[in-house]
């Protein structure tokens, strides 16, 4: 029995001594990471950063791309500059921006590299390069700039920066570090996981002087950097540069959608600016310009301004009335008996003449009879039941909340109901007369160009929309989030809307939209002209061509420029004739639209326009050409 247990004993410590050996012979000779610890001085570990995914157009345009740079990077702890001014020299600095470089590193880490001086060419870095082994403690870092092949689309791809201190901390995976880009608006921010790709991890061997001194064990413990993954967009870069033409000059949006897809083939936010500024290494300057511009460059007015969609909102309404049973597409209506004013013409007697004439009094008097269901002898208290429904059947068009494009920030708009008006007259205190604005897209009602370019889309494709979106495919597979493939109906029946078409062409070929006609192309369309309290009316236009077999639905708003048909529409039509045909014929119009400055109606404070002038002043004196395109 002893004899068994010393047997036990031995073999026990016999199994712990080969345990450590094993351990031993893995960490000394299988194990490389103790040996790269051991070897610091010679041996660095260098992280590569892979090159951002680029951003093409539906044609294959390349939109967005990369260019090499490095970065300058120091060690506060390690660094050793005796003679500042040739430093400083070499590197075409002033002693103050030395100064207050280095203070910021250090209050970063003492012991840690930090950014010191970005986005060096390749020019840059080999002239200097040797230069720099005199100063120990910096380091360079081969970095990317955002480059763009034409000076559009600013808010709509967004611009990409240095991750924040609050970023950095909220990051549930740790990927991100010090100074590393980060996309922090539009599509670069809602793609920023398929962009900005897989980091990869180096080991180099150096001197003590820190030369580089070639790979370590010949790279067989490097891992590459994955690049990002591309981006292919359903813009049309030639029909967008385009539109941004006739913009110029004038504060508004542009959002045009294929009806078929939900995919933007256009989308202006003016004025706008170009999107190098915001990649250069003079971002904090230039993006402080914007952020005090007081024309809010940076504003991404498709899908943030709300704006009450005025005679636009006419052709959801009509919709709503034919559904629900309150007309028919021969129902009329007079002018008596009715508080808002009309344009001059006869009693309506169909909903197409309705919608061509926009005739006031036709749409207050549909509206009372979707909020009494018809029954037009009460007069006084509007239906609970009525508004409700007419909001559930409008809501279905996307009005009054988030459509869900790929852009951040979209903002809702307002879509008011019983609740909204208990709220502000008390519950059950409020009237018809105190909501009947809104039958004319007046009153309370706030939509965005965003979701009247989609209303144009449903009424093209006779009922249903797709969720519009920028990328149609991320990566070489052309993967696309199911939402925005799936079918959204209306929930108005497809006859319902031939009437509303018809009365679409008949304003385009002889109303109030007729600036929207395209030689040899049938075009339905509607003006509105929206209030303004805060100077002119905005000149808005929603519309769809070719009427048969749509290919572009478009809305365009134009602020303080007045009557729908003054602006709005000519833009349109300009546009929509571009992307169908690739050039325009009416050539008188397009100089108009390109001629028309639109600037000295927006309504500024003295602050404002002093501030405006003298950002403008310095940038003429420091030659900074073309940081604000108005």
């Amino acid at each position: 029995m002893l004899e068994n247990r010393r047997f036990v004993i031995i073999g026990f410590f016999a199994v712990i001594g080969l345990i450590y050996l094993a351990r031993l012979f893995y960490l000394q000779v299988l194990d490389e990471s103790y040996s790269i610890v051991s070897s610091s001085n010679s041996i660095k570990r260098v992280i590569e950063i892979p090159f951002r995914g680029q951003i093409y157009d539906r044609t294959g345009k390349l939109i967005v791309y990369n260019t090499p740079v490095y970065d300058l990077l120091v060690t506060p702890s390690k660094a050793k500059v005796e003679d500042t001014l040739r430093f400083c020299k070499v590197l075409g600095i002033e002693r103050r921006d030395f100064d207050s470089l280095m203070a910021a590193a250090s209050s970063y880490s003492r012991v840690k590299p930090s950014l010191f001086l970005r986005q060096l060419s390749k020019e840059d870095f080999a002239s200097i390069q040797d230069v720099m082994v005199d100063f120990s403690g910096f380091q360079f870092a081969k970095s990317s700039l955002r480059t763009y092949t034409a000076p559009t689309l600013a808010n709509t791809l967004g611009y990409v920066s240095e991750i924040t201190k609050g970023q950095l901390e909220k990051q549930e995976t740790p990927y991100y570090r010090q100074s590393d880009y980060i996309g922090q608006s539009g599509i670069e921010k809602i793609y920023e996981d398929d962009l900005r790709g897989k980091r990869g991890t180096k080991f180099v061997m150096q001197n003590v002087n820190g030369v580089y001194k070639g790979p370590w064990k010949g790279g067989e413990l490097d891992t590459m950097a994955v690049a990002g993954s591309n981006l292919y967009s359903g813009i049309d870069l030639e029909v967008q540069q385009y539109a941004d033409s006739l913009m110029v000059n004038k504060v508004g949006s542009v959002v045009a959608i294929e009806p078929s897809t939900g995919q933007i083939l256009s989308m202006v936010s003016a004025p706008t600016y170009d999107p190098n500024i915001l990649a250069s290494r003079f971002f904090s300057k230039n993006y402080s310009a914007l952020v005090r511009n007081p024309y809010k460059p940076l504003f991404n007015r498709p899908v943030m301004a709300s704006y009450r969609p005025g005679s636009t909102f006419k052709l959801i309404q009509a919709l709503v009335g034919l559904q629900e049973g309150v007309i028919t597409p021969g129902t009329g209506f007079t002018h008596a008996n009715c508080p808002v004013g009309c344009h001059g013409h006869p009693a309506t007697t169909s909903v197409a003449l309705g919608v061509a004439h926009s005739c006031n009094p036709y749409f207050y008097h549909l509206f009372r009879r979707i909020m009494y269901n018809n029954n037009i002898s009460n007069t006084f208290k509007a239906s609970a039941a009525g508004l409700n429904e007419w909001h559930t059947r409008v809501s279905k068009f996307g009005i009054g909340q988030q459509l869900g494009i790929d852009l951040p920030s979209e903002r809702k708009g307002n879509l008011p109901d019983k609740k909204y008006y208990d709220k502000i007259y008390g519950e059950n205190a409020w009237k018809f007369s105190n909501i009947y604005s809104i039958s004319i897209g007046e009153g309370e009602i706030l939509i965005t160009p965003l979701k009247m370019a989609n209303v144009a889309a449903i009424i093209a494709n006779r009922g249903h929309y797709y969720i519009p979106h920028v990328i149609h495919g991320v990566g070489d597979s052309k993967k696309l989030d199911p939402m925005y493939t799936t079918r959204h109906e209306s929930g108005v029946a497809a006859h319902h809307y031939d009437p509303v078409i018809q009365g679409m062409i008949g304003a385009v070929e002889a109303g109030t939209a007729k600036n929207a006609r395209i030689q040899d192309i049938t075009v339905a369309g509607k003006t509105g002209t929206s209030q303004n309290k805060k100077g002119d009316d905005h000149s808005i236009f929603i519309g769809f061509a070719p009427v048969d077999n749509p290919k572009i639905a478009i809305a365009v708003f134009v602020e303080n420029a007045g009557f729908g048909g003054s602006a709005a529409a000519p833009i349109a039509g300009l546009i929509m004739e571009k992307y169908l045909t690739r050039k325009v014929t009416n050539k008188a119009m397009e100089k108009k639209m390109k001629d028309m400055n639109l600037m000295s109606k927006v309504v500024l404070t003295d602050e404002q326009r002093a501030l405006l002038k003298r950002d403008t002043i310095r940038r003429d004196t420091s030659n900074s050409k073309g940081l604000i395109k108005r």
